[in-house]
């Protein structure tokens, strides 16, 4: 088993899955700022096959945003969408999740719009340029190696991997459960290397 080879394939299968679903043209085609976040961004996914966008609007027009969802959901690889509105909230933000069929594998792609300058406009962006700093080459291979093993009906963030690898020195799979047993993830996790 080669994790790094692994974790190399999901990643480009991931960029096609972009190309292809033209998600961000969608977006940048009303003025939006859409960043590629989570653990794609930082070269870390490994067999969950999620991929992330945080995109920054000037305003939360539902109606306009609808348009977009519609535009990216005639794509007909795209197979489910769920909507969440947040705007009113301490994260002043519209979650949209599509389900997107490429190879076969179905991928979770979540594009969370954010009002910008709002509390958390470029918040992710920062946290991950941080654990990009100081992330070291044995980190990284742990935190795959974990992600790995994690079964597949597992939903852990990954922010969960990343703070007990490279904050708490966790380095094995039955480490990670006692730390998350220790650290239980409520929300939005806000820790930052």
């Amino acid at each position: 088993m080669n994790i790094e080879k692994i974790a190399c394939q999901n990643q480009a299968k991931a960029q096609l899955v972009i190309e292809q679903s033209s998600i961000r043209q969608a977006w940048e085609a009303i003025g939006a700022t859409v960043n590629q976040v989570g653990s794609l961004a930082m070269g870390l996914l490994m067999k969950h096959r999620d991929i992330d966008f945080h995109i920054y609007t000037e305003k939360l027009d539902i109606a306009e945003s609808f348009k977009v969802i519609q535009k990216i959901c005639l794509n007909p690889a795209v197979k489910r969408m769920e909507y969440r509105n947040l705007a009113d909230t301490a994260e002043a933000c519209l979650e949209w999740h599509i389900w997107y069929l490429f190879g076969g594998e179905e991928w979770q792609i979540d594009m969370i719009q954010i009002l910008k300058g709002s509390q958390f406009d470029g918040y992710f962006e920062h946290v991950a340029q941080r654990i990009e700093s100081v992330i070291t080459p044995e980190q990284r291979q742990t935190i795959l190696e974990l992600k790995y093993l994690t079964p597949d009906n597992e939903h852990i963030m990954g922010i969960e991997y990343y703070q007990a690898v490279i904050a708490d020195g966790v380095r094995s799979y039955p480490e990670f459960i006692r730390w998350r047993k220790n650290h239980p993830a409520n929300g939005i996790v806000t820790w930052c290397p």
